[in-house]
């Protein structure tokens, strides 16, 4: 039994604990507390939630801070030999078991599944320090992989919180139309027959006045609740909430979400519509046949979700090294003990093993690049996301909206006759100042610029294709040729040599007529491309990396706009619909290193598809959910920048790498040739590297400036989470007393 508004469920204390959407309206509210009591009994009790929980991130951190106390605790014990050493070990117990719980429970995982990770070696060193009775070390290591583990987490939530949105552009309610009965018919497949109410609700001129919409109160139902075969109301700017037929009405609606299509297309009684896509003019009625998961854009979800739950094929440059590196000490440590029966040493080499700067190689540098990404209005999941995007080969970008700006403008302006150009404008201005159809901003926006007003022109209506209206008792029409045609307009030769120069170049044409004659015409140049475009793609071309357009448009439109930014047309595609991009994607990634930036929800199972998903834009359209990095400004050339950044991070990664490595073989010789058996010294050594690969760290900000602000940046971040932390504990603890 699904319940609608409900966002997530979980049992605590003996209750019910869930968090659902805030309803606007009463009836999906009362919706939704009736299915609750149906699932749940009839003396179901709602109250609100008090209780608060500490994110994993929070309980790293608190794990982390606690170390510091007891590892202070611990050094006061050695010093002063009036304390028993018991209390060093039971203080030493209490923070390795709280701040390593998790630790340990992610070797054993490591080792069940074969995996011999990182925290198998950490585990290694703090149990060989805790026989040895080195305890400050343990308790150092521990809190170093629990302080690690917080900068790792808090990224990811940051991230999460910054990416929040998502494909789910489905409106949660759907207007029912209450002027309809259905007709008796011998099958399924049968019309409702809809009788429209006398009066038409809309009071501007982007309504159809053809259409007549209830001017009673709206029903409004769950989308959960619709049936097939029920009638949707859809009004101008609003979002169609299920796939289905148009039964009654015409508009336009825009496909550049799902296929790319830069501007609005027409549709008319009989027309299939897609949930998720929105109405710019209408209102239209359309007839149910799928809803909620059953539509094309559910399925789009789904297919994101299959690419996502897919392991992923790379790993971090610390992954690779300890996959290698704890084999190795695990196996040689054993059998130096198994042959020497010196089993200290075994434990000693367990603890010099695991260089404490080896834990922070790649962590601070990782915090270090998502801040700087962040103040370079990059947002990236984490900093394994930056490494990865170092290697990129290959790079696939959507046209439509990411290339190009998605706005038409105006290329030609011609009149014909005696009439002026500002004269004409003035009309056309007039007949599309209440239109929210590209093209009418594009001339508005000329309008403005050139400071012409509109003239007044009466009986203002719209057309499959266009707009109409009266000037001095002259009939005016402005829209697309054919249509204009029909309308029984003459098109004159001077006008039609435009429309077919025109068409040739892929630009959209609208035709001005006065008394059923042509007199102007209007090219739109759709493929507009965005400020620092050609720029971006001959750096990334200079890099190595082949830059191809992937698109839902036409392919000579394709093709054509690949040429005037210097990419071979002939490895570009268009004509590619949402599922055959995926496809493409998931084929190009098998090869190569692969980069898909996209900003409609039709990329969104590319993106997921791709090594590194890029969403551009400001996330309205995009899956967020797909993306590995969000790119919220209109500057191409971030990608750019995020690629460099990537080398940087991964240069940085790689040479702490080396550090701690170099600084573990000298350890590790050193104890193997009896120069020094001093797990004191060992540990000195150890933690000095930490301060080295911190600062080396820093590197990954390009500028010194930038090393300080990120380094500022990253202290009040952890004064901020510890403050989170430590309120939420508390409120916990008063909420639980």
């Amino acid at each position: 039994l699904e319940v609608p508004g409900m966002i997530n469920v979980r049992f605590e204390d003996g209750k019910i604990e869930f968090q659902r959407i805030t309803f606007t309206s009463i009836k999906m509210k009362e919706i939704s507390n009736e299915r609750l009591q149906q699932l749940l009994g009839s003396d179901l009790k709602l109250e609100e939630s008090t209780t608060s929980k500490l994110r994993p991130d929070q309980v790293q951190l608190l794990s982390a801070v606690l170390t510091l106390p007891l590892l202070a605790g611990v050094i006061a014990i050695d010093t002063l030999n009036s304390i028993p050493d018991s209390l060093a070990i039971i203080l030493c117990l209490i923070g390795v078991s709280f701040a390593g719980f998790p630790m340990f429970k992610a070797a054993i995982a490591s080792i069940q599944n074969r995996v011999l990770g990182f925290q198998v070696l950490t585990s290694l060193a703090v149990i060989g320090a805790m026989l040895m009775q080195e305890y400050p070390e343990a308790l150092i290591v521990t809190g170093l992989v629990a302080f690690a583990s917080h900068l790792e987490e808090s990224a990811l939530v940051k991230a999460r919180n910054a990416m929040q949105g998502g494909l789910d552009r489905l409106p949660r309610l759907a207007r029912l139309s209450s002027s309809t009965e259905t007709s008796c018919c011998d099958d399924d497949n049968c019309d409702s027959i809809v009788k429209s109410v006398e009066a038409n609700c809309c009071d501007d001129d982007t309504c159809d006045s053809n259409v007549k919409v209830s001017t009673s109160e709206d029903e409004w139902l769950p989308i959960e609740s619709l049936a097939i075969g029920d009638i949707v109301e859809i009004r101008s700017g609003e979002i169609v909430p299920v796939d289905g037929v148009i039964i009654e009405g015409s508009g336009a609606i825009d496909r550049a979400p799902l296929t790319g299509e830069p501007i609005p297309i027409s549709v008319i009684k009989g027309d299939f519509v897609e949930a998720g896509l929105v109405l710019v003019r209408g209102p239209i009625l359309v007839r149910c046949e799928a809803s909620g998961d059953t539509t094309r854009l559910s399925s789009l979800i789904d297919l994101v979700r299959s690419y996502r739950e897919k392991p992923t094929r790379t790993q971090t440059t610390i992954e690779r090294f300890t996959a290698i590196w704890v084999p190795f000490v695990l196996v040689s440590s054993l059998l130096y003990g198994a042959l020497t029966k010196d089993f200290r040493t075994t434990l000693i080499l367990w603890v010099v093993s695991c260089p404490c700067s080896l834990l922070l190689a790649a962590p601070v540098p990782h915090a270090t690049a998502l801040s700087t990404a962040s103040a370079s209005g990059l947002v990236a999941r984490g900093g394994d996301v930056l490494e990865s995007a170092a290697s990129v080969e290959l790079a696939l970008l959507d046209k439509t909206g990411t290339l190009t700006t998605g706005h038409p403008k105006i290329g030609e302006f011609v009149c014909t006759g005696k009439h002026k150009k500002d004269e004409i404008l003035s009309m056309v201005c007039a007949l599309e100042q209440r239109s929210n159809h590209p093209y009418a901003k594009a001339i508005i926006s000329l309008a403005t610029e050139s400071n012409v007003m509109p003239k007044k022109i009466t009986g203002i209506s719209d057309g499959d294709a266009g707009v109409s209206g009266k000037i001095s008792g002259q009939e005016i029409i402005f829209g697309r040729a054919d249509w204009l045609i029909s309308q029984g307009v003459e098109i004159t030769d001077e006008i039609q040599s435009i429309l077919d120069s025109s068409r040739k170049k892929g630009h959209g044409v609208s035709v001005l007529s006065l008394s059923g004659k042509s007199v102007a015409a209007f090219s739109f140049i759709h493929d507009d491309a965005r400020e620092g475009v050609k720029e971006m793609v001959q750096m990334l071309q200079e890099q190595g990396i082949i830059v191809e357009i992937l698109s839902g448009d036409e392919q000579s439109s394709v093709e054509s706009f690949a040429s005037q930014l210097g990419i071979d047309p002939s490895i570009c595609r268009g004509n590619v619909d949402p599922e055959g991009k995926a496809q493409w994607v998931e084929e190009r990634s098998k090869a190569r290193r692969t980069l898909m930036a996209g900003d409609g929800f039709n990329d969104a199972g590319a993106l997921a598809a791709a090594n590194i998903g890029v969403a551009v834009g400001s996330g309205d359209q995009v899956n967020l959910e797909a993306a590995d990095v969000l790119i919220p400004g209109d500057d191409p050339r971030a990608i750019v920048r995020l690629l460099q950044l990537a080398k940087r991070t991964k240069l940085i990664v790689n040479i702490n790498i080396t550090i701690s490595v170099a600084i573990t073989l000298i350890l590790v010789l050193t104890t193997l040739l009896n120069i020094n058996q001093s797990i004191a010294a060992g540990i000195a050594i150890h933690e000095a590297s930490v301060f080295l690969i911190i600062i080396n760290g820093m590197f990954v900000s390009s500028n010194n400036s930038g090393r300080t602000t990120v380094l500022i940046d990253l202290m009040k971040d952890l004064a901020k989470d510890l403050k989170e932390a430590f309120v939420v504990l508390f409120a916990s603890n008063n909420t639980t007393a």
